[in-house]
């Protein structure tokens, strides 16, 4: 066992005379999304046997880079990448039978195993009608759009919590389908027609295609929970994937401007189906700067050059809508906000490489907002977008650092800003990335100690 391995397998426990080690460690965005999750979840699956997505769909797009080769993943964990990891969906995901096998299919031709990929038989499926509605929503609004990804995510939780969605449990048993897709298909349709003028859709058209999809799909559906369950039993080391970021929480987020489940670490334990005292480590991912795609208020948003120049360096354009993102300096408030919600006890830091050029860089360290110093971020929208930025200025580095293999390598510079937004949160750096590859990925110390 590597020392990364025997770190992870802290937390101990008793069960029935038996001395079980438990080593759940949650991996989250704490920001709006695109932190570079993906490349840290699949850095961590080397050192996990699971790895477990628990929220979100299709709308969350991970890239990872192996060697030369990129691989751009929505729904399936990045883990899958390693050979002999079990990977799961868990049922807090909810599922689009069409785009995972288009994804297994991707891999496979790459040459990836994914035989050990497993889909929770709880989790909700998304159906035709979900995409339709979630498209027809989002044109009627307007100018009062979020800025969903149209996949139908939103919809397909509605339903859920509505007690009329369809569960991949009912996929596998044609006749429960059959019953369930009736029943809910006419309420569809009269919505589709009625409300928004789009077309209905054909049940005989629906049921043929999800029940092939059904086969297709059998030989991957568990009871996940009792798969993750028995993992960590094991003394295994689990890793909790969250999709998305913090602030596009549904309960925690920038609401309405926010995706329609739970990203916050405490939804993997609903998510997944296992108990809290699972969870050992909460690790959130932050990007170096700020980003955020779709609508709603932006504190530390840049609209000059330097903005420009994020977007332009870091590639920030949408894995899955191929939208521009919006960058900003990173935000304090925000990441302060981001560790009480989700208990976060460690960073991982990505894009510092982005930052090489610049002969400046801010930290946003609170807000003013009508006089009044901010600096716990606000509910309201309306006083969000009245909050003003206050900044701490550090000196920038001016130096290639995607060759860097250890914190002691970097500029003396970019050692200082990341040791002030230590400073700033309270928690401990303990990873830096400097590149999209997997090799461009600097420890510092002990993880999960």
């Amino acid at each position: 066992m590597t020392m990364a391995a025997r770190n992870m397998a802290s937390h101990t426990i008793s069960l029935k005379g038996l001395s079980v080690t438990m080593a759940g460690l949650v991996l989250l965005g704490a920001q709006w999304g695109d932190e570079g999750k993906g490349k840290i979840t699949d850095y961590l699956a080397e050192q996990a046997t699971t790895i477990v997505r628990y929220q979100g769909g299709n709308n969350a797009g991970h890239t990872v880079v192996v060697g030369d080769e990129e691989f751009k993943l929505r729904l399936i964990p990045s883990g899958i990448l390693y050979g002999g990891k079990t990977c799961v969906i868990g049922n807090g995901v909810v599922v689009d039978p069409k785009v995972m096998l288009n994804e297994i299919a991707y891999l496979q031709s790459k040459g990836v195993d994914t035989s050990n990929l497993r889909v929770s038989q709880r989790a909700h499926v998304i159906m035709p009608y979900h995409i339709a509605i979630d498209m027809l929503e989002e044109a009627a609004k307007g100018d009062n759009k979020i800025g969903t990804t149209k996949n139908g995510i939103g919809p397909c939780y509605m339903d859920k919590y509505a007690r009329v969605g369809i569960r991949i449990a009912d996929l596998m048993d044609k006749e429960v389908f059959a019953e369930r897709l009736r029943t809910v298909l006419e309420a569809k349709n009269n919505m589709i027609v009625k409300l928004y003028g789009g077309q209905p859709f054909d049940f005989d058209e629906v049921f043929n295609q999800y029940c092939q999809y059904a086969d297709q799909l059998r030989q991957y559906v568990a009871d996940t929970s009792v798969l993750v369950s028995e993992a960590l039993q094991n003394g295994e080391n689990v890793v909790f994937e969250g999709a998305q970021g913090t602030l596009l929480d549904i309960d925690h987020g920038t609401y309405p401007y926010v995706t329609s489940s739970n990203p916050i670490a405490s939804y993997a334990c609903v998510g997944v189906g296992v108990g809290p005292t699972n969870i050992k480590n909460v690790l959130g991912i932050i990007k170096a700067y700020t980003t955020r795609v779709g609508e709603g208020p932006f504190p530390t948003e840049l609209f000059d050059e330097t903005g420009a120049a994020l977007q332009r360096i870091g590639h920030e354009f949408g894995t899955v809508t191929g939208r521009t993102r919006r960058c900003g300096w990173i935000d304090m408030v925000m990441i302060n906000y981001a560790i009480r919600l989700s208990g976060i006890n460690e960073f991982a830091l990505m894009k510092l490489d982005v930052l090489d050029t610049l002969e400046t860089v801010k930290i946003c360290t609170h807000y003013e907002c009508n006089g009044e110093k901010v600096v716990h971020f606000p509910t309201s929208l309306k006083t969000l977008a009245e909050c003003k930025p206050v900044y701490e200025e550090l000196p920038g580095w001016m130096t290639d650092t995607t060759g860097c293999t250890s914190f002691d390598q970097l500029p003396e510079n970019a050692k200082r800003y990341v040791n002030r937004i230590e400073e700033l949160t309270g928690v401990p750096v303990k990873i830096v990335a400097v590149g999209p590859r997997r090799d461009q990925t600097i420890i510092r110390g002990d993880l999960f100690a």
